[in-house]
């Protein structure tokens, strides 16, 4: 049987995360580098080939079996993919037949999602690290080490790395050396994963708070009070924040004073982080749904239900709107409406967040698979 996580609840659960990438330009192979792509919104305006005509002929190209459960959730870059498992290794796949390249073992699971930079992977451990591999052999670049579980992923600008621990702090580290720059301290445990916008890290904490840090010194701009832990991670967008909490809420606050512009309640808790995209905010709940809301106003445009509770965090692309479930499946949803356009059943929850880039969408599953989907 598997352990109990360290201050998580008993249900099986791997907490999305996001990591900070930059506007890239479009090009024909287009990478998802890091948890969240394009300013944090964990959209990709890129993608030209699955939209919502098309996407309900998606097949799986090939899975890749792993000892153990498939909670972090991948990356792509230079037909790539990078992903972590339970079973303590992070692994660099060839993202069109799915072959392994290489493995880098850990010491402990891996639900840190990979930020794949400048030719270097960096991904956190249950073993308390933060390793810098290379992208191309896997080798040990540097690590470092925190003072409590890294379930967070890291995010990356202006050659620092930002990560949190469940020791309470945020880390900001050199890119390069791995030397620790600056850290915070909050009042709890960080699962969340930082967001890095316009000089400012972002990030939420057990201690029911989300907090906006000077990203050069960690010096504390502001904070804003939930009415639950903050497992979930921030997307920045448009100069707001918009976040979830154990408080069953969903929050958008701004970026600049912290202040709140709106909040949405759903049913259960909400450990998802939301994906943005052509004014609408996505985010998934326990209550087992998967809500589209006005990115202004947080009025609900639709919701889907699907067979169990939606830990895993949508990613945005063409239209369509990926999303796994604890029902074992991944989904398409119409991104306007919510209607299903296509489903996938894997053999276990699905718990960590899809990508999808160049045609294909790239998921794991807690059945000790890493999946790859795309057009007959």
């Amino acid at each position: 049987m598997k352990p109990v996580r360290i201050l998580v609840s008993i249900l099986s659960t791997c907490f999305a995360s996001l990591a900070w990438s930059q506007q890239t330009t479009c090009t024909a192979h287009t990478p998802w580098a890091e948890f969240h792509k394009y300013s944090m919104q964990r959209s990709n305006p890129c993608e030209k080939v699955l939209d919502v005509n098309n996407v309900a002929n998606l097949e799986m190209k090939w899975s890749y079996s792993v000892a153990a459960e498939v909670c972090s959730s991948p990356a792509v870059v230079n037909g790539v993919v990078y992903v972590g498992s339970d079973d303590y290794n992070v692994y660099a796949l060839n993202a069109s037949t799915g072959a392994k390249l290489w493995s880098f073992p850990t010491r402990y699971y891996i639900y840190s999602s990979p930020a794949v930079v400048n030719g270097v992977v960096y991904v956190g451990s249950f073993d308390h690290n933060l390793y810098a591999l290379d992208a191309s052999s896997g080798a040990k670049l540097w690590s470092y080490t925190t003072g409590g579980v890294v379930y967070s992923a890291p995010a990356v600008a202006n050659r620092v790395v930002y990560v949190g621990s469940e020791d309470g702090k945020m880390y900001a580290l050199n890119a390069k050396t791995g030397a620790e720059l600056w850290s915070f301290t909050t009042g709890g445990s960080i699962d969340s994963s930082p967001a890095v916008a316009n000089g400012v890290a972002y990030v939420g904490s057990y201690d029911k708070k989300v907090y906006a840090l000077n990203a050069s010194t960690g010096a504390k701009l502001w904070s804003y009070t939930t009415g639950g832990s903050v497992y979930s991670s921030p997307a920045v967008a448009n100069g707001v924040v918009y976040i979830g909490s154990k408080d069953n809420k969903v929050y958008a606050l701004s970026a600049k004073t912290g202040s709140r512009l709106w909040k949405h309640a759903t049913g259960s808790w909400v450990y998802s982080s939301p994906a943005v995209a052509n004014g609408a905010v996505y985010v998934g709940s326990y209550d087992g749904k998967v809500y589209a809301l006005n990115a202004k106003t947080g009025s609900k445009l639709w919701s889907y239900a699907t067979g169990n509770l939606v830990e895993s965090s949508p990613a945005v692309a063409n239209g369509v709107v990926y999303v796994g479930s604890h029902d074992h499946n991944v989904y398409a949803l119409d991104a306007k409406t919510g209607a299903k356009l296509w489903s996938y059943a894997t053999g276990s929850y699905v718990d960590g967040s899809p990508i999808v880039a160049n045609g294909v969408v790239y998921a794991g599953s807690a059945d000790g698979n890493a999946y790859a989907f795309g057009l007959k």
